[in-house]
């Protein structure tokens, strides 16, 4: 299930310059485009975790299957632009509102080793966009561009059959019965929540317009062509498979708000050392270097929430946690689209957006080191 999610909000971003030729849109568009699956995804968790307060964690897994397969079928016969952002809205809706209910739910299923477990599910995700542009590739040999929402469709109701017959033989834990007070979770927790979106939502921003012109930036200013281009974003997913499991090991292991710190400071320097590189071997171990420390951050900072958060507040507070770092994320694609429009170099766009980064990074460090950043959530 998680790879199929993942999928359908990931497969924008190898499809944008297919998309182009296809229907003849403006980088902003594009940029629109990619954006609208990121908010649907972040728009769709905070509902999410109130439904949880009332419905198990499995049936609503069971409902965002149903959701992921409705909207790729949607946008597979999109007759126009305007219904093809609505599709992509609709699959950022259904990823968003499986991880809120899959990852506390693997959250209570591992609670001795919350960020291994976090870790394994996460590279099974990663999994899916490093095949993004592979599935792509191999889409438009056989097809076009709709023919990829048309296999996710397909293969989502699959998956959402079989995960319904493995659920009705399974036991789950009892944990997330105690978690019925949505409001009071948010109250509550509003520290670790606050801490989390500090450390992620605008590093994700920044990658989020990176990685969705990810093909488009390197053909620009890079002289890589096309394919090569769509080769290289997937060494960037690829080499997010291993950082997931190494990052959530190490998660459980290291004093949390300083690792998170050493590895944005090491996403800023990648993203720097990218914007200056050239050449197709050094551009392969940038592309390595980048992916793996971007996707390091996804599960230690899972864990700094789900592996702290009481039972009664976890599934509430991480929806809400996870839908405002989603929703300052998914605004990169579009900004990005639009400064490279109003004539804006990716090159300075970049930079000055990791300038941002490296501020917040530094605001976060000197909190920690007053003793002020929250290092886990309130028992």
């Amino acid at each position: 299930m998680v790879f199929l999610m993942n999928l359908g909000r990931v497969v924008f971003a190898p499809l944008l310059e297919p998309l182009r030729d296809a229907l003849t849109v403006s980088t902003a568009t594009l940029g629109l485009l990619a954006t609208l699956a990121w908010l649907g995804s972040a728009l769709s968790r905070v509902p999410t975790g109130y439904l949880l307060t009332r419905v198990s964690r499995q049936r609503a897994v069971f409902g965002t299957g149903t959701l992921l397969t409705g909207a790729a079928v949607l946008t597979a016969v999109a007759p126009s632009v305007p219904v093809l952002l609505v599709g992509a809205f609709a699959l950022g809706l259904a990823s968003g509102a499986y991880f809120v209910a899959a990852n506390p739910l693997i959250s209570e299923l591992f609670p001795e080793g919350v960020g291994q477990a976090l870790g394994i599910h996460g590279m099974a995700s990663q999994v899916a966009a490093a095949g993004a542009p592979l599935v792509v590739s191999a889409v438009l040999v056989v097809g076009d561009w709709r023919t990829a929402f048309q296999a996710i469709a397909v293969v989502a109701a699959l998956a959402t059959v079989a995960f319904t017959l493995v659920a009705r033989r399974m036991e789950f834990p009892s944990a997330g019965t105690a978690d019925n007070d949505f409001l009071g979770a948010a109250r509550e927790q509003y520290r670790i929540v606050l801490a989390g979106v500090a450390i992620l939502g605008f590093a994700g921003f920044v990658w989020n317009g990176l990685f969705n012109f990810y093909v488009t930036y390197l053909t620009a200013t890079k002289s890589i062509g096309e394919p090569m281009a769509r080769n290289l974003l997937t060494v960037v997913f690829a080499a997010g498979v291993p950082a997931f499991g190494v990052s959530g090991r190490l998660a459980d292991r290291l004093p949390l708000v300083p690792y998170l710190l050493v590895v944005l400071v090491g996403f800023a320097g990648a993203v720097l050392l990218l914007t200056a590189t050239t050449g197709l071997l050094a551009l392969v171990a940038v592309s390595v270097a980048l992916g793996y420390v971007v996707h390091s951050l996804f599960p230690a900072v899972d864990t700094l929430l789900l592996g702290s958060l009481p039972d009664r507040h976890r599934a509430s507070a991480y929806a809400v946690y996870s839908g405002s770092m989603m929703a300052v994320q998914a605004m990169g694609s579009v900004v990005v689209g639009t400064l490279t429009d109003a004539g804006f170099g990716f090159d300075p766009v970049l930079r000055t957006l990791v300038a941002a980064l490296l501020v917040v990074v530094t605001a976060i460090a000197v909190t920690y080191a007053l003793g002020r950043f929250p290092t886990g959530a309130r028992g």
